[in-house]
């Protein structure tokens, strides 16, 4: 009997001993400052994503539609974006060629926008249809609905600002199903930063990094 409760004493001891040894770790791995740190005190340290990459895209005229956003004077002068300004003649040459290859057209507004108020050289013409809305085009208009009577299946967004009606028009369309291009010579904010950040969400986010392509004016051809 003495020779069993030893072995049990020696066997419990070996069976102890090997719960230390593995809870050990845990019980002693350090406790970094950062892990209960916000992103604001570790805004410092966040390392830039390496240049999101731009791809040529090739569009089907007839089920493509190019939506040119909010390039009026409250939200597109040299004051508040100069690089949207900027961006205003190559938007211009693009839709030169889109027009001329038979793609649709559509714009939208601010809500305090009028026809009037779009910047000459990429104002509506004949009946190109205009929405007005928020930072998703597609909230509270018929964008959608213009979109499915004309076939559409790609869209290609542009405008002012990045963060605002291209991100949120651009995740609209995608939960819609379309295709989305942003020429990234086309979209302008009032900070760099902002369309550094939407070219990253754009390609990264998951609402819109499975249809969406990102691009440059002089990267896209037509059928």
């Amino acid at each position: 009997m003495k020779i069993i409760t030893i072995f049990k004493h020696v066997a419990l001891g070996f069976v102890c001993s090997a719960i230390f040894l593995i809870a050990c770790p845990f019980f002693n791995s350090p406790i970094y400052a950062g892990d209960n740190d916000t992103i604001i005190e570790l805004w410092d340290t966040v390392k830039i994503p390496p240049p999101v990459e731009l791809k040529a895209v090739k569009l089907e005229p007839k089920e493509t539609a190019f939506l040119i956003l909010d390039i009026e004077e409250l939200t597109c002068n040299q004051e508040r974006r100069p690089r949207c300004i900027s961006s205003v003649p190559k938007i211009k040459a693009f839709l030169d060629r889109a027009r001329s290859n038979g793609v649709a057209v559509v714009y939208s507004m601010t809500s305090r926008g009028t026809i009037e108020t779009i910047l000459p050289g990429v104002t509506p013409q004949g009946k190109e249809p205009v929405v007005k809305s928020s930072v998703d085009k597609f909230y509270n208009t018929d964008l959608e609905k213009i979109l499915r009577e004309k076939g559409i299946k790609t869209v290609v967004i542009v405008g002012t600002t990045a963060e605002g009606a291209v991100l949120h028009t651009a995740t609209g369309a995608a939960m819609r199903g379309f295709q989305v291009i942003v020429p990234v010579d086309g979209m302008s904010a009032g900070t760099l930063y902002a369309e550094q950040y939407t070219a990253w969400h754009l390609l990264n986010a998951p609402g819109t990094r499975r249809s969406t392509t990102l691009t440059r004016f002089d990267m896209i051809g037509f059928e």
